[in-house]
């Protein structure tokens, strides 16, 4: 009875307490939960961009007799967190468009359907948002479209189908934002842009590539360059228009493939697939380059029928600072538990991102809501826990079977990709992304001697380093598996030129063009091994067989016009150029060199408008900056001249021919000090320059000093005793 009594006090001490808060209560009474109060706004925010009329959701949830409809299933799904479709656990990232709903707003649904959901005041209800049949950024610049569309089945497995669409125009774009427009959203699950430099997917299917190709996960070629720059182009239908980050478009080259990747889930009736992709162009080029990183342990993959608790990992030490922008996790039906963090070089453990029940069927990209910055000496983790248990309700296959790593849906995978943005770059210092490829590379190949296209890669991030023995002997790894790998013969070949070795690097040249079919590469560097031998006429002939064999390259006309020019021909030289420039506007050898024949022939203007044009292809590039100069200074513009001879004296800070070059600009223009300053840092990297010290001279005597140019006269004459000027010069000096 004790206990009895002190439940029943402890019972009117609660009523109590709540009677001496009466205002709790009366709000209570006041503002009950309805649609029009408090859960459109929540639907609105959280639900519409899939659950709207077109939109990718089963059922619309824009008005208040839709959600009265669906009410008790609003619950049921987001009660289990299975709707809004988001994996990330909380606290393990901040990112941004999370769509977690907070427990309060759980409980507002619940407690909305648990009281008859009502409407409430028309009047406070917020306006549904609105979703336009059209393009969300307006027209597009560029709108691609599906070649033919493909039939989904009305039953059957989750479908992956991978679409070509060839980028069309003769000019290279930026791009600042990307649209899909599925015919029918409402059978993509999610959809993967990637971009084929080389053509090469559609090279590899010339029968089907137009039909679609299936596939869950595809590889391209990159090509021979290093081009790290990497985006995440992955769709869902909650997140239609993608727009990059300040400074940070993509680019589509002349010549590249759009290969539109596809999952495709049956309906229940047969579905006509087809889709455009809108691009929006920025004239901007990239400020910010950022690279992906994966983090992948495939090998390992090789899961027993009814193991709950099978594991796999890997790490990646970071050689330089970054910033992470986004990550995306990636496994198939027997994912359950995806984490990945880094451990800072103080032993702190920050979290990338947790995911604790693994859903292929709501996978994304989650990019962050501000950077996350990780200094250099990070390591970077992925720890993947796989069930390939009954229990797992996600399993494709009953009973269990042994699963093991692959492409197909029913196969499984462990990757994990970062897109990072290399930071506090040391000016002069190697490009970071180099850096993070060789580290990743090397990691690769320590943990899989035989990954020989890891090695090819090592080995090209070596060359881009300057490490020309290094990446050559990877090369020759390469090739010790694969003797006949004409991509492996060609970029040793490239190396061994880097390295000086020009005899070794043609005998890999034409061991190239012998192995395969497709050896444009390998031709085209043979004859830039003969241009720089000064070998014109075997450059020319080597020109002429690759565009027999490749007719419409711009550089291989570029190049012969090159060849021709060497051997005096210029006039068929120029026609070569002009070919060039019709096939690519933005080739850098015609603009360079028809420019370097207008400073000769003339007007200056027209000079100035093909070298503005190389120097815009080529911003780096000292030459073209140092004729563009010589073309402003015919053109009696001493200024400019100037400033793109500071320009290139930035540059090639070591080249005692541009500060020679600036010397006399400046003394042109009056600026006599600065115009000795260089000559005389042009003497300091090429002290025994007899015409450089009577040039020094000449400016010394200009600005009275008669001294120091008797002296410098004086030294050019102990270095050449004939040098006429020198000695006429310091003969009308006065006597001392």
């Amino acid at each position: 009875m004790r206990f009895l009594r002190c439940l029943s006090l402890v019972l009117v001490c609660c009523v109590f307490l709540s009677r001496l808060n009466p205002s709790r209560a009366m709000r209570a009474a006041e503002a009950p939960v309805t649609w029009s109060g408090q859960i459109a706004s929540i639907v609105y925010q959280n639900c519409a961009t899939c659950h709207h009329p077109g939109g990718s959701g089963p059922f619309s949830l824009l008005t208040y007799r839709d959600a009265y409809r669906r009410g008790p299933q609003m619950v049921q799904a987001t009660q289990s967190r299975y709707m809004p479709p988001w994996l990330p656990a909380q606290g393990y990232g901040d990112f941004s468009g999370a769509r977690r709903l907070s427990d309060e707003q759980l409980r507002l649904i619940r407690n909305w359907v648990e009281s008859g959901m009502p409407e409430g005041d028309v009047s406070r209800a917020p306006a549904p948002p609105h979703y336009d049949a059209t393009w969300q950024l307006g027209k597009p610049d560029l709108i691609l479209t599906i070649e033919r569309p493909y039939t989904l089945a009305a039953s059957g497995t989750d479908v992956f189908r991978n679409f070509v669409l060839p980028y069309p125009l003769a000019l290279a774009h930026y791009i600042r934002a990307m649209e899909i427009r599925p015919s029918v959203p409402q059978v993509v699950h999610h959809a993967n842009v990637l971009i084929d430099r080389t053509a090469s997917f559609r090279h590899r299917h010339p029968g089907d590539w137009e039909d679609g190709v299936p596939g869950m996960e595809l590889e391209v070629d990159a090509g021979n360059s290093f081009d790290p720059d990497s985006h995440f182009l992955f769709w869902k239908p909650d997140t239609p228009v993608l727009e990059e980050p300040e400074g940070m478009p993509w680019r589509l080259d002349v010549g590249n493939d759009l290969i539109l990747n596809m999952h495709l889930k049956p309906s229940g009736k047969p579905e006509t697939i087809g889709a455009q992709i809108g691009l929006y162009f920025t004239p901007e080029p990239a400020s910010k380059h950022p690279m992906l990183l994966q983090l992948e342990d495939d090998r390992d993959l090789d899961i027993p029928a009814g193991e709950r608790h099978f594991v796999v990992q890997d790490e990646l030490k970071l050689p330089v600072d970054v910033d992470v922008f986004g990550i995306y996790p990636h496994a198939h039906y027997l994912g359950r538990e995806l984490e990945g963090w880094a451990v800072l070089p103080n032993g702190q453990k920050q979290w990338l991102i947790r995911i604790l029940n693994w859903d292929i069927d709501r996978q994304s990209v989650y990019r962050y809501r501000d950077p996350v910055f990780l200094p250099r000496g990070t390591v970077v983790h992925m720890h993947y826990v796989y069930d390939n248990s009954e229990n797992n309700v996600h399993n494709p296959n009953t009973p269990p079977i042994r699963v093991r790593a692959g492409n197909r849906s029913v196969d499984e995978m462990a990757h994990l990709w970062i897109q990072v943005l290399p930071i506090n770059v040391p000016k002069g210092g190697p490009d970071p992304r180099l850096l993070l490829e060789q580290a990743w590379m090397e990691h690769r190949v320590d943990r899989n001697r035989g990954d020989f296209i890891s090695l090819y890669n090592l080995a090209a991030a070596l060359a881009g380093l300057g490490r020309y023995t290094e990446a050559t002997a990877d090369y020759r790894k390469v090739l010790a598996a694969h003797p006949d790998d004409e991509r492996a013969l060609n970029s040793l070949g490239a190396a061994l030129e880097n390295a000086g070795d020009w005899q070794e690097a043609e005998e890999a040249f034409r061991r190239a063009i012998a192995a395969g079919r497709e050896t444009c590469d390998a031709q085209f560097n043979l004859a830039g091994l003969k241009l720089k031998r000064s070998k014109f006429g075997e450059a020319e002939q080597q020109f002429r067989a690759m565009l027999r064999q490749c007719p419409e390259d711009a550089e291989t006309d570029s190049g012969l016009g090159v060849a021709l020019d060497g051997e005096g021909d210029s006039k068929s030289a120029e026609a070569e150029f002009q070919r060039a420039l019709e096939l690519d506007p933005g080739d850098f050898t015609a603009l360079y060199h028809l420019g370097e024949m207008a400073i000769e022939s003339g007007p200056p203007q027209r000079a100035i408008d093909l070298l503005e044009k190389a120097t815009a292809q080529r911003p780096d590039d000292a030459d073209s900056r140092e004729r563009l100069a010589l073309a402003f200074a015919e053109s009696g513009r001493p200024g400019d001249a100037l400033t793109q001879l500071g320009e290139a004296v930035q540059l090639k800070p070591g080249d005692a021919n541009l500060h020679a070059l600036l010397s006399q600009v400046l003394a042109g223009a009056g600026q006599l000090q600065r115009a000795i300053d260089e000559q005389n840092q042009a003497l300091h990297l090429q002290p025994n320059d007899a015409d450089g010290w009577n040039n020094l001279g000449v400016l010394e005597a200009r600005a009275g000093k008669t001294a120091a140019a008797r002296a410098d006269f004086r030294h050019a004459l102990q270095l050449a005793p004939d040098h006429v000027q020198a000695r006429a010069n310091l003969a009308r000096l006065p006597p001392p």
